[in-house]
């Protein structure tokens, strides 16, 4: 049986990324005809149309989304391949670490203390929205996400930790009230975002005290919580591994616990042959 042509599904990934052989022709600095040759001389291998036409466009058969789908599995493997091996002669080593933006950076740091300012260590760290990061990560620029959601596809998601939640604030602000009921209901909360799991548990908790809560701002980024608790605008239901140096200093007060609430986070990798041994060991530390 002949070998599969890797030329031809090069070829084929291209026009089925594009959408559309005159475009995928010049991306690859091709002539049209040229390209629609080596597509079909890959269907006549594999026995199987690939792409119909759509209007001016190109869409995938079903054979065509199978195919695509391990296209993008080879040549993952080959990239995967190039990067390890590339780096396994140099005296540097990276690891590269993708934080959702949101993510509070005192636990960031937490987890890159093991190799932070370590001779011949070099750590790249990009923060972005979950899409972004976990595209980078398939591709293998990244070699791990922090998130405090883990995300639902070829993933594999480690829990390195789970924080307490409580009401924090200015300490003027627990004055005159007492209890987590009173406070609940009497002073202006800082809230996560609705759509978020925290969210979704205070929610909870609130319905079981029975209280409806005044709320000064709702919002999805820990580190601006941190800036409106610190600004006196209301009680912020954090992690108060979040605002540790303020609590510190007493510039921030911690009131008190909140039954039932916590914030997990989590390190997002892919399955590798390869995987950086820099990453094992931030991993073993969080574990």
């Amino acid at each position: 049986m002949a070998e599969l042509n890797y030329h031809h599904l090069r070829y084929f990934r291209a026009v089925a990324r594009e959408g559309h052989l005159t475009r995928a022709a010049a991306a690859l600095n091709l002539a049209p005809s040229a390209l629609s040759a080596q597509i079909r001389a890959l269907e006549e291998r594999l026995g199987q149309a690939l792409f119909e036409r759509s209007g001016r466009r190109l869409v995938l058969t079903e054979a065509g989304r199978i195919a695509l789908a391990h296209a993008d599995v080879i040549f993952a493997a080959g990239d995967e391949m190039l990067a390890t091996l590339r780096q396994s002669g140099q005296s540097q080593r990276i690891l590269r670490v993708g934080a959702l933006a949101t993510l509070s950076r005192n636990f960031q740091l937490a987890f890159l203390r093991p190799v932070l300012g370590r001779a011949g260590v070099e750590v790249v760290l990009r923060s972005g929205g979950m899409a972004e990061l976990l595209r980078d990560l398939s591709e293998l620029n990244l070699d791990v996400v922090l998130t405090s959601e883990p995300p639902a596809g070829p993933y594999v998601a480690h829990r390195l930790a789970e924080e307490p939640v409580s009401l924090v604030g200015r300490p003027a602000l627990f004055a005159g009230r007492a209890g987590l009921a009173e406070w609940l209901a009497g002073a202006p909360l800082i809230l996560p975002a609705p759509e978020s799991g925290l969210r979704a548990g205070f929610e909870a908790l609130r319905e079981r005290l029975g209280v409806t809560p005044h709320i000064a701002a709702e919002v999805d980024d820990m580190a601006m919580m941190r800036l409106l608790a610190r600004e006196g605008v209301g009680l912020a239901v954090l992690p108060p591994i979040v605002v540790r140096d303020e609590l510190a200093s007493g510039e921030l007060e911690e009131g008190e616990r909140l039954p039932g609430l916590v914030q997990p986070f989590h390190a997002v990798t892919l399955p590798r042959r390869f995987p950086n041994p820099l990453l094992r060991e931030v991993l073993r530390a969080g574990a």
